[in-house]
């Protein structure tokens, strides 16, 4: 797809959230992507805080589980069941 599908993608999503008043929505359905985004901010800063030390092996931090041994297939199917629980959760809210 693609940087500009995904993209337009996301903004219909973040559209449509906000069209239906449920933003917030949004952090709880899509908590595998800020968990991603946070793991580099943490590791960046805490690299340049610690001259050179790390918390995580690699970020971000599905590179992180791939480095501690777990096959991209495992790291995709887990991210997945997470993501389809959240976006469960996120229906039992409406």
């Amino acid at each position: 797809m693609g940087d500009t599908g995904s993209l337009a993608l996301g903004g219909f999503v973040a559209a449509t959230a906000y069209m239906l008043q449920m933003p917030l929505y949004l952090v709880i359905v899509g908590l595998v992507y800020v968990v991603e985004v946070l793991s580099v901010i943490i590791q960046v800063t805490y690299f340049k805080l610690s001259h050179g030390k790390r918390i995580f092996k690699m970020a971000p931090i599905h590179h992180h589980f791939e480095k501690c041994g777990w096959k991209e297939t495992k790291v995709v199917a887990v991210f997945t069941i997470v993501t389809a629980v959240l976006c469960l959760i996120a229906l039992l809210g409406v």
